[in-house]
């Protein structure tokens, strides 16, 4: 079948502050104790030595901010309370190649959702070329994901075969674009028809509509039993005996999510027959000198693509911080396409 070419998403305008931020209170969306959002002040982000503070212009959203807001994921010890995984904005102060004036984004252990955030200077990145500021900001936590475990922890490698779970995701369509640019056969699960047509767009090969279809049994059919070579999983549990049978033969599941659960049976007796692995991963508990190495990896290996126009940002909604809620509301229903992002304070 053949679909029309994708066309970039519509972005209001950048709109950057460039008034000397106070010391003592920014903006900030703010939890209450029932988990809703609301717009508020919070004390200044301040930079420590190695940081940089950057005023944010825009922030992505993200599951985990959904997590945190409902108590369920604490940030790590030491990182700010305030919601936001990733950002883009200016540089306002600190540490850093990147000068005082200079438009960034930036992978967050927390903090993104506030005016001011403060940043190890090795998780602030350039904004790729031929991408607006705007977009940027739901690019960090996607592109350090994806590239993390598609190269570094599953080595895909041209030729492969890819299962990408949540293919209308904002991991998912970024996978389905760098899966592409490697040259692999890419195999995605969606949740509507509409949906995986947009994912055909994006370069997948095979849409599995999991309402409609068992995901392992699809597989079997189009590989003739022979199974995927990696599996990029977000649903943990729910999917795992699935997962296992459609490995192939040294064959690697890499597990980053687990909204269908944390405990599920373990059918080694495939496993040791695929010589295949398990992986499970987490990017927001990293050191920080592992940050900064994928971080420089996603700097080299996928801002050119972008740039190129091998790969774009897939913004579904851009919203003004104070209506968060509803953004994290779009989210968590799963209406959205892509990556929703909060611009304009």
């Amino acid at each position: 079948m053949q679909h029309s070419a994708c066309r970039p998403a519509t972005l209001p305008p950048f709109k950057i502050d460039k008034s000397t931020p106070t010391l003592d209170a920014m903006e900030a969306v703010l939890t209450d104790a029932s988990g809703s959002l609301r717009l508020g002040s919070a004390t200044d982000a301040t930079a420590k030595p190695d940081e940089v503070l950057v005023a944010v212009g825009a922030a992505g959203v993200n599951r985990a901010d959904l997590l945190q807001a409902a108590g369920l994921y604490p940030p790590p010890k030491g990182a700010s309370e305030i919601l936001g995984l990733e950002c883009s904005g200016t540089v306002v102060a600190g540490d850093g190649d990147a000068g005082v004036g200079e438009q960034v984004c930036a992978l967050l252990s927390g903090g993104g959702y506030g005016s001011l955030v403060a940043v190890p200077a090795g998780q602030l990145m350039p904004v790729p070329e031929g991408v607006s500021p705007v977009a940027a900001a739901g690019l960090p936590e996607v592109a350090c994901t994806v590239w993390s475990n598609l190269t570094m922890v599953a080595g895909l490698r041209a030729g492969e075969r890819v299962l990408i779970h949540g293919g209308g995701s904002g991991i998912g369509t970024c996978a389905i674009q760098y899966a592409k640019a490697i040259g692999a056969e890419v195999f995605v699960t969606v949740g509507s028809d509409q949906k995986g047509v947009r994912c055909a767009e994006l370069g997948a090969d095979c849409i599995i509509n999991y309402r409609e279809s068992d995901f392992a049994e699809v597989i079997a059919e189009q590989t003739d039993g022979a199974g995927v070579d990696v599996i990029l999983d977000i649903m943990g549990a729910k999917y795992l005996p699935g997962n296992v049978a459609s490995l192939a033969v040294g064959g690697r599941l890499v597990v980053i999510g687990l909204q269908g659960g944390v405990r599920g049976e373990l059918n080694l007796g495939r496993l040791l027959a695929r010589r295949a692995s398990i992986t499970a991963t987490s990017l927001r508990f990293r050191p920080a000198a592992e940050k900064a190495e994928i971080c420089r990896g996603v700097v080299e290996q996928m801002w050119p693509l972008y740039a190129a126009g091998r790969m774009r940002p897939v913004i579904d909604t851009v919203l003004p911080f104070d209506r968060a809620q509803a953004a994290h509301e779009l989210l968590r229903d799963g209406g959205a396409f892509g990556k929703v992002v909060l611009s304009g304070w």
